[in-house]
C-alpha cells in the first residue's frame, strides 16, 4: 500500500479508533504505563504518529507534542483531548522548531514507506542526550495478529513491515542513533483476571518465556561526535573521593590525579576513621592549595552512600566521578571515564574491574564470585548487560543526578552503599548506561571496609527490592 493509500485507509477508521482502543486498552495500557516509567516529570516529549492521542494524554511530561500525517485522526485527538498539543504533519517531513528530550514512536514503524528516512529526520528535533523509544510487535506474533483480524477480533490493517528487534537497532544504527536497551513485555494481550497478571507479570519477565513476548522496545540515544579537542575542555568536573581508614592513599590521589575537562575539583569527604585520614586530608589541603582545587569534609554518618551524596551535593562541576580511596581503580583512568561521557558516548559511566586480569590479592575469589552473581541479576532486572556493578567507580552529569534525587521519591532511601541508588536511578531517569574496563589493583595502604557475607546478604535484599520497583512493573 502507497503512501497516499495508507493516509486514506487511517483517515477512514478513525472515527472507530477511539471505541476500538478503549476495547483493547489492556494491550495498550501497558504500553502506556512502560513509556511513563521512564519519563521524567520535568521532559519534553514528541509523539511520532500520535494517532488519537491516548497514549501522549497520560505521559506525565512538562511539555508533549504529537503529530499524525491523518487529518481525522488528529481531528478525534481534539475532540478527546481539547489542550493536547496535536498537528498533521508527516514524519518524512517534520517541520518543528524545538527539540524534545524524549522522542516515542509506538507501533508505528511498520507502517512507513522508508524507516531510515524518517528516523534520520528525528534528528533535526534532537539535541545530545534525546532519547528514543520505539515499540512494535514482534515478528513472531505475526501469524497470530493476521488470524486475529480473519475472525474479526483485530482491526484489519495494512501490510506492514515486520522486523527483529536487531533489525531496528541497525536502522537506528544507520540513522544515528546508538541503541542502548532492549526490552520485552506482555505475552497474553487478552485481560482475563488472575491469568493476565500471572502470565504478563511474572511470567513474560522470566528467560525464555519473555522470547514470545508480542511487543518489542528499542531504547536509542542520538550520536553526535564532535572533534577530541572539544570534548577535552567541554565541562568541568568534580571528583568525590570517600575515604575512610585511608590515611596512606590520600597523597597519590592528589599527585596522581590527571587534569579533567576545562577544570577539576577535587572533593575528599572523611567518616568516622580510626587512623589520621582527616588529618592527612586537611595537611594536604594547606600543602596543594596553589596547584589543586580541593574541598574536604568531614561527616559523622558511616557508609560510603552518605559520603558520596556529601560530595555530590557539595560539588561544583558538570561532571562528578567517584573515586574510592584505596586507588585499586587508578586515578589515572579518569580520563577514559571522562572522554565516554562528554564525548556522548553514555550518560552513565559504569566501572568494571572483571574484563582484564586482576593482580593477585585485588579481589577474594568469594567476592568475585559475589560480583558475576550481583551482574547477572542486574542484566535481567534492567534488560541490558552488565559485568561488574560494584565497581566503585561511577560517572555521571550533575543535571542528572538533580533529577535522581527528586526520582528518590519511588525506590526510597533503600542503599547503605550507593551503587544500586544510582544505577537504580540512572535507569529510571532511562540515562544510556554504559561499562567501561579498568584494571583493578591490589591495595597499597589499609584494608577493605567491605564485610562479605554482611554486607552481601545486604545487597541481595536490595535485589529484591528493585526487582519490584522495575522488573515487575
Amino acid at each position: 500500500m502507497m503512501h497516499n493509500d495508507k493516509k486514506t485507509y487511517f483517515n477512514s477508521i478513525a472515527p472507530k479508533r477511539i471505541k476500538q482502543r478503549r476495547a483493547k486498552r489492556y494491550y495498550w495500557n501497558d504500553i502506556t504505563k512502560y513509556c511513563n516509567y521512564f519519563i521524567h516529570e520535568e521532559s519534553s516529549v514528541l509523539e511520532i504518529g500520535c494517532g488519537t492521542g491516548e497514549l501522549l494524554n497520560e505521559l506525565k511530561a512538562k511539555h508533549k507534542v504529537g503529530i499524525d500525517f491523518s487529518e481525522e485522526m488528529i481531528v478525534q485527538a481534539k475532540m478527546q483531548f481539547p489542550e493536547l498539543d496535536v498537528r498533521v504533519m508527516d514524519a518524512e517531513n517534520l517541520n518543528l522548531n524545538e527539540q524534545f528530550d524524549v522522542i516515542i514512536l509506538s507501533n508505528l514503524i511498520g507502517y512507513l514507506d522508508d524507516i531510515q528516512k524518517v528516523l534520520t529526520q528525528l534528528k533535526s528535533v534532537s539535541h545530545s542526550n534525546t532519547k528514543i523509544i520505539i515499540s512494535y510487535y514482534s515478528f513472531i506474533w505475526e501469524p497470530v495478529l493476521k488470524f486475529g483480524e480473519f475472525i474479526g477480533y483485530k482491526t484489519k490493517t495494512p501490510n506492514q513491515n515486520w522486523l527483529s528487534l536487531a533489525e531496528i537497532n541497525n536502522i537506528l544504527y544507520l540513522s544515528g542513533f546508538h541503541v542502548y536497551r532492549n526490552s520485552r513485555r506482555m505475552i497474553f494481550p487478552i485481560y482475563i483476571p488472575l491469568i493476565s497478571e500471572f502470565m504478563n507479570g511474572f511470567l513474560a519477565k522470566m528467560p525464555f518465556f519473555r522470547l514470545f513476548s508480542i511487543n518489542n522496545f528499542s531504547f536509542a540515544k542520538n550520536i553526535q561526535p564532535e572533534r577530541i579537542e572539544v570534548i577535552e575542555k567541554k565541562y568541568s568536573v568534580s571528583v568525590i573521593i570517600p575515604a575512610r581508614n585511608e590515611s596512606g592513599n590520600i597523597e597519590n590521589a592528589l599527585v596522581r590525579m590527571p587534569v579533567l575537562g576545562n577544570s577539576t575539583e577535587l572533593i575528599f569527604v572523611e567518616s568516622n576513621s580510626t587512623d589520621d585520614t582527616w588529618k592527612k586530608i586537611q595537611e594536604l589541603k594547606i600543602k596543594f592549595d596553589a596547584t589543586h582545587n580541593i574541598q574536604c569534609f568531614k561527616i559523622s554518618e558511616n557508609g560510603k552512600n552518605a559520603a558520596v551524596r556529601k560530595g555530590f551535593e557539595m560539588a561544583r562541576g558538570e561532571v562528578l566521578m567517584i573515586l574510592d580511596a584505596d586507588l585499586t581503580v587508578a586515578p589515572e583512568d579518569l580520563t577514559k571515564f571522562y572522554e565516554a561521557i562528554a564525548s556522548g558516548k553514555g550518560d552513565f559511566i559504569n566501572g568494571s574491574r572483571l574484563v582484564y586480569p586482576m593482580e593477585k590479592e585485588a579481589m577474594r575469589f568469594l567476592n568475585r564470585v559475589g560480583n558475576k552473581f550481583f551482574s547477572n541479576t542486574f542484566s535481567w532486572l534492567l534488560d541490558q548487560r552488565f559485568k561488574d556493578t560494584l565497581c566503585g567507580t561511577k560517572v555521571m552529569f550533575k543535571k542528572d543526578y538533580r533529577k535522581l534525587i527528586i526520582n528518590r521519591k519511588f525506590f526510597g532511601d533503600f542503599d547503605p552503599f550507593g551503587d544500586f541508588d544510582l544505577l537504580f536511578g540512572a535507569h529510571k531517569l532511562n540515562l544510556c548506561i554504559i561499562e567501561l574496563p579498568v584494571r583493578y589493583h591490589e591495595r597499597t595502604y589499609g584494608r577493605t571496609n567491605i564485610s562479605r557475607f554482611k554486607h552481601g546478604f545486604i545487597l541481595l535484599k536490595m535485589c529484591f527490592f528493585a526487582a519490584r520497583k522495575i522488573k515487575f512493573i
